[in-house]
């Protein structure tokens, strides 16, 4: 019987975890599978994100406990089929990080983190079995938010030798792509307007990493920034008792730069 205590370890989250999935035992827990709680990954790991960005070191908590709930679960269904345990899970990152800081555990000789980071990538590839540069692109995941990805890809391929030599060039290159983008839609084919307005997302992902800027939480803050003021229009019609289709566009525009002009930081 599961004794109840004032406090658990990894080992009675472990516990915890068998007892829901075994025959007496939960029977929501009992039917899941890898597929069905594959997004619940991706959602705890941007739930421990934000936790990070809001500086709450009680929610950072309690997100990274929904995070490794998830590696229980995964290892739990694993070894149920005798496949790999938790404690597999753990040798083999322990093994990867081992192998991967010969600068820490071996007599390899580094002094900056560049140098750290040029070595792992070179380690990554080689226990990966990447021979050609192409294939260290290939194996950036698929299921990556697509910003993240093509900065990915670009500091790959900057690696391998392939890049731009000067912020000044990737913003020369942003402004030809949305020339392009420009000229696709004045031809109206709509696979060409999707492929050159991709053309120039992927430029952004690349200034970005020339900015040494995050484009995802660049992309995040833009957002965030549009709700408010578009929140601060809304507040100014509202206490004209109107709504966004009783005012002309020109007149929107107008609030708009009112309200952007109350939100901005002194």
């Amino acid at each position: 019987m599961f004794e109840i205590k004032e406090r658990y370890d990894i080992n009675d989250l472990r516990e915890i975890m068998k007892e829901l999935r075994s025959e007496h035992g939960c029977p929501w827990d009992k039917v899941q599978t890898h597929k069905t709680i594959r997004m619940d990954v991706l959602e705890e790991a941007y739930e421990v994100a934000e936790a990070i960005d809001s500086e709450d070191p009680a929610l950072l908590k309690e997100e990274l406990g929904d995070l490794l709930l998830q590696v229980v679960f995964h290892s739990e269904l694993e070894d149920e089929q005798n496949s790999f345990n938790f404690d597999d899970v753990c040798d083999g990152i322990c093994k990867k990080l081992v192998y991967r800081h010969p600068h820490v555990f071996g007599d390899i000789k580094v002094n900056t983190p560049e140098e750290v980071l040029k070595n792992w990538d070179v380690l990554k590839s080689k226990s990966k079995n990447e021979e050609k540069a192409s294939d260290r692109l290939k194996s950036v995941p698929k299921l990556l938010p697509a910003l993240m990805r093509g900065e990915k890809v670009g500091k790959r391929a900057a690696n391998a030798g392939m890049d731009f030599r000067s912020t000044s060039e990737v913003i020369a290159r942003l402004r030809s792509e949305i020339d392009e983008l420009e000229s696709a839609i004045g031809q109206g084919t709509d696979e060409k307007i999707e492929e050159e307005l991709g053309d120039i997302l992927f430029s952004c992902t690349n200034l970005s990493r020339f900015l040494k800027k995050d484009s995802e939480k660049a992309l995040t803050f833009a957002i965030n920034k549009f709700i408010i003021r578009f929140s601060g229009v809304e507040a100014l019609l509202e206490k004209e008792g109107r709504t966004f289709t009783e005012a002309a566009p020109e007149e929107l525009d107008g609030l708009w730069e009112k309200a952007k002009n109350e939100t901005q930081e002194p």
